[in-house]
């Protein structure tokens, strides 16, 4: 299950409450797609922003509408307790596996994140993905601590942030970590402007940001760098210059991929909990002008 490319959707908001139809149209995509795996409630999900019962809807949802495809449901949370009670929830619900991420108020020490990941491990029968994503939590895994928690027994995956861009340097990193783990525990890269680069440094899976809403060019690209042709999926990735260049510019994906899916009719406008905001009516032209020049509203 943990290898390919796993599709992380967008959780739409209208008028404040979960666009559960909309939600579900994207999750439909993914699944006549063919994505290898669907992760919902990431932080494209914007889980942290949903209550307790608003996140165990979402799981169900996903998993009743992606038919064969496997479904990774996010549990992360300040307190133990209620990422437990996540964990419960989404256990409930049939997902495949369960994504964690340390969320942070206090800064976490190595011993109080292994700490979490134990607890999850022996509560919870399903199989947990390491969410290593300092650009949200404010924390960064060491490669000593990715190698204590992966000895943990139900330990499936790391999801690890975006490599070096020199080809070399990423090989090197993901040595280092494939050094420190399991050999069954795989490493899917995160940054979708790495994913090529990363794939062809032998990490095993892609933890896409822009499959959840555009899964046919990040399936072109996956697919490409499976079957050995790297120049393929390099190719395919800068051709997706322009729109990683607009997560650059304005400060992370997410807002970007709000702003695809509502351009492409996916999601009513303001589709993201507040005080989140969508981009302004200028930063909105330029990203209409990628998809169209891209030809990604096919």
């Amino acid at each position: 299950m943990f290898t390919g490319l796993s599709a992380f959707p967008l959780t739409p908001l209208a008028h404040g409450a979960v666009d559960e139809a909309a939600f579900v149209h994207l999750v439909a995509r993914l699944r006549e797609a063919r994505a290898d795996s669907i992760t919902a409630l990431g932080s494209t999900g914007s889980y942290a922003y949903l209550t307790t019962d608003e996140r165990a809807r979402v799981a169900r949802l996903a998993v009743e509408h992606a038919g064969p495809v496997p479904v990774f449901v996010g549990i992360g949370a300040l307190r133990t307790s209620q990422v437990l009670e996540h964990a419960d929830r989404a256990e409930q619900a049939g997902a495949s596996a369960l994504l964690l991420a340390p969320m942070t108020y206090q800064p976490l020490t190595e011993d109080e994140v292994f700490g979490l990941y134990r607890a999850v491990t022996e509560h919870s029968p399903l199989p947990v993905i390491v969410y290593d994503n300092p650009g949200t939590t404010r924390f960064t895994f060491s490669t000593g601590l990715y190698g204590r928690i992966a000895q943990l027994p139900g330990i499936a995956s790391i999801k690890i942030p975006a490599l070096p861009s020199d080809p070399e340097s990423a090989r090197a990193r993901v040595r280092e970590i494939r050094s420190a783990i399991p050999a069954q525990v795989t490493i899917g890269v995160s940054g979708d402007a790495a994913a090529a680069v990363g794939l062809a440094a032998g990490c095993d899976a892609w933890y896409s940001v822009i499959g959840g809403t555009l899964p046919a060019p990040a399936l072109r690209l996956t697919r490409a760098a499976q079957e050995g042709r790297s120049d393929d999926a390099a190719a395919e990735s800068e051709r997706l210059a322009p729109l990683w260049q607009l997560f650059g510019e304005y400060g992370g994906s997410i807002r970007v991929v709000a702003a695809i899916a509502e351009e492409l009719g996916l999601t009513s406008e303001n589709c993201l909990p507040l005080p989140l905001q969508g981009l302004n009516d200028q930063q909105r032209a330029r990203v209409a002008g990628v998809i169209r020049d891209l030809r990604l509203d096919g």
